[in-house]
């Protein structure tokens, strides 16, 4: 199946690292110590998120003697932990999702970033200093917080798509691609990861249909040959899935109903899994009616900074970038935060310092 035995335990790798990480960010919740379940503990900097942003902001935060926090979240890692190679990454011709994260993650630590595994459940930005309630029960003030949440799968609405989640329909090829071994699968996009979903699902499906509601992708040139290239590939073009359609016992996927954008013609293909891969929406349910937000709720920040319109608040990563979202840039923008959040706390020090002279 797989070409070589590279390629084996790179699957083997992607397959595991979600679980891997979901376990050991329940275990590390209900293992925080007993002191931290009561106690408020006011900090300079807490980082909420653990991607390519949160990562790089912890960084220089450390190195700015800022002594930060970082709150990893339910999936430490970020997106990147879900996907395979990433060969986009400076200095990295080809490097495993799961294995870059662990990098920075260490990287972050070694630089005294403190890193938690816990969950922010709860966040007030309208009084000083911040306050954080994470889901072990501890609480955070802060007089910063840099907000690294990211972004989550955007799914397609459909109640059959919901009464299969689980059964069927995934938004992770790398978490459940391995169940359809010799079955045939439907991917629904035109981007990145829907392309990028399509060829790893080529390592265990027999046939992989990519439906699309347009007539081109919008995926990387790189990514669309190896795509034309794979036979075991067919691509649906101005396509929409208007069904996913299944058995009641036991429940499971048996195909989708598809819809032709110009003519209306109804088709339906087999499939025994749906991949959904037609984008992400941010993760911004800590700052809902708190923060202004954009273009679908991606927090809004000062241009060309990482402010948001409360000071010694910023955003960084996929939950402001609404255009390149890339793990290089979302990094960039985890070394603009922290770099803001040092000037921001040396101001409010400065200025304490002057009314305490005064």
């Amino acid at each position: 199946m797989f070409q070589d035995v590279a390629t084996k335990e790179r699957v083997k790798l992607a397959l595991c690292w979600p679980f891997l990480m979901a376990f050991a960010a329940l275990y590390r919740v209900q293992h925080i110590n007993e002191a931290a379940m009561t106690d408020t503990r006011h900090i300079k900097v807490l980082i909420i998120g653990s991607g390519p942003a949160g990562y790089t902001a912890g960084v220089y935060a450390a190195r700015a003697m800022l002594e930060p926090v970082l709150i990893q979240g339910i999936e430490p890692g970020g997106q990147l932990t879900t996907t395979t190679e990433v060969e986009n990454w400076p200095g990295d011709t080809e490097v495993q999702g799961p294995d870059l994260m662990v990098r920075m993650e260490a990287h972050a630590r070694a630089m005294g970033c403190e890193i938690v595994g816990d969950i922010v459940t709860s966040l007030d930005l309208q009084k000083r200093p911040f306050t954080a309630t994470c889901d072990s029960g501890a609480v955070y003030t802060a007089d910063a917080v840099i907000l690294c949440t990211g972004a989550r799968a955007k799914w397609l609405g459909l109640p059959s798509e919901e009464k299969f989640k689980g059964f069927g329909v995934s938004a992770c090829a790398t978490c459940d691609g391995f169940f359809y071994r010799g079955q045939e699968i439907v991917v629904v996009g035109g981007g990145n990861t829907a392309v990028e979903e399509a060829l790893f699902l080529t390592n265990f499906a027999s046939k992989v249909t990519l439906v699309h509601r347009r007539d081109e992708l919008r995926a990387e040139k790189i990514l669309q040959n190896r795509l034309f290239n794979n036979p075991k590939i067919e691509t649906l073009w101005f396509h929409e899935v208007e069904e996913v359609h299944g058995a009641d016992t036991p429940l499971g996927v048996e195909g989708v109903r598809v819809k032709h954008t110009q003519t209306g013609e109804i088709t339906d293909i087999a499939a025994k899994g749906v991949f959904v891969a037609i984008g992400h929406a941010p993760a911004n349910e800590l700052i809902k009616d708190q923060l202004e937000t954009h273009n679908g709720g991606y927090v809004k920040v000062a241009p060309g900074t990482t402010k948001t319109e409360i000071p010694g608040v910023f955003a960084a990563g996929d939950l402001t970038d609404h255009i390149y979202r890339q793990a290089v840039t979302s990094a960039g923008m985890g070394c603009m935060a922290a770099l803001d959040a040092e000037k921001y706390i040396a101001e409010m020090e400065d200025a304490g310092a002057v009314a305490a002279a005064e």
